[in-house]
C-alpha cells in the first residue's frame, strides 16, 4: 500500500503542476501573470488584468484539479483499502504541484483556488464555512490575501471537528501552512500598506518582483529626455565662416 500511495501522491502532484492561470494566459494571449500584479498565477491576480472570463476559468480549472485528486484517492481507498493518510498525503502533492509546478519552471501559484478544491473533496460542509469565512473577510477589507489567509488559517480547525478522518485534518494543516508560507510576500504589502485590493487594476512589476509603487510611476513620468539640438542653416553658415577665419 506504501508504493500505491506513493504512485498516487507522484501523479496528484503532477496534475497540480498544470497551471490555470498560465495555460488561460498563453491560450487567450495574455501576458504571463507573474509579470504583473501580486506576480501571482492565481485568479485574484487574473481579474486584475481586467478579464473575468480569464480569472473565472483559472479559478474553476485550479480548484477542480484539487477535487479531482481527492476525489480520486477516495475512490482508491474505498476500492483497495488505500488508508486514509493516502487521501491526505495526495491532497498536499496536488497543491505542491500547484505551487511548485515542473512544467513551468517551478514559478506556480499560492495554492488556495486548489486548497479550495482539495476541501470540497473532502467535505462540502467545511468548505461551506471556510468559504463564508473568506467571502466575510474579503467583503469587510477588500483584500483577497488576506481573506485567504484567515481562511487557510480556519480550515484545519473546521476540519478537525467536521471531518471524521483525523489524518485529512492533519494534511490541511500541513496545507495551510504552505499557503500561509506562500503569502509572505502579500504579508510584508498588508504591513506596509501596498497591498492591492480585489478587482483592483494590475501594476508592472520592477526587477525585484515587487509592485512598483506610485512614486516610482511619478518618477519615470517626469524623466525629462533632451533631445538633439538641430543647428539652422543660418547657424551652419556662421560657424563655417567663423572656421575660414580662424
Amino acid at each position: 500500500m506504501f508504493f500505491l500511495e506513493i504512485m498516487v501522491a507522484l501523479v496528484a502532484y503532477l496534475i497540480g503542476s498544470l497551471s490555470a492561470a498560465l495555460i488561460v494566459s498563453k491560450k487567450l494571449g495574455m501576458p504571463d501573470p507573474r509579470t504583473y500584479g501580486s506576480g501571482n498565477p492565481g485568479a485574484s491576480n487574473m481579474l486584475r488584468s481586467g478579464n473575468t472570463k480569464a480569472a473565472a476559468w483559472t479559478l474553476f480549472g485550479d480548484a477542480l484539479k484539487g477535487f479531482i485528486v481527492v476525489l480520486l484517492a477516495r475512490c482508491l481507498m474505498n476500492g483497495t483499502g488505500m488508508p486514509a493518510g493516502g487521501v491526505g498525503l495526495a491532497a498536499i502533492a496536488v497543491v505542491l504541484g500547484h505551487m511548485y509546478p515542473i512544467f513551468f519552471g517551478f514559478r506556480g501559484g499560492k495554492g488556495v483556488a486548489t486548497a479550495l478544491g482539495v476541501l470540497l473533496g473532502m467535505s462540502f460542509w467545511t468548505t461551506f464555512w471556510v468559504v463564508l469565512i473568506w467571502a466575510v473577510i474579503a467583503f469587510k477589507f477588500h483584500k483577497s490575501s488576506l481573506a485567504a489567509l484567515i481562511a487557510a488559517a480556519c480550515a484545519p480547525f473546521a476540519a478537525f471537528i467536521i471531518i471524521h478522518q483525523p489524518t485529512w485534518g492533519w494534511s490541511l494543516v500541513v496545507i495551510a501552512a504552505l499557503v500561509i508560507y506562500r503569502h509572505r510576500d502579500n504579508i510584508k504589502r498588508i504591513q506596509s500598506g501596498t497591498e492591492l485590493g480585489i478587482g483592483e487594476p494590475a501594476k508592472p512589476l520592477d526587477s525585484q518582483g515587487n509592485v512598483q509603487s506610485a512614486a516610482t510611476e511619478k518618477q519615470a513620468e517626469n524623466v525629462v529626455i533632451a533631445e538633439p539640438k538641430v543647428e539652422t542653416s543660418a547657424e551652419v553658415e556662421k560657424n563655417e565662416n567663423n572656421d575660414k577665419a580662424e
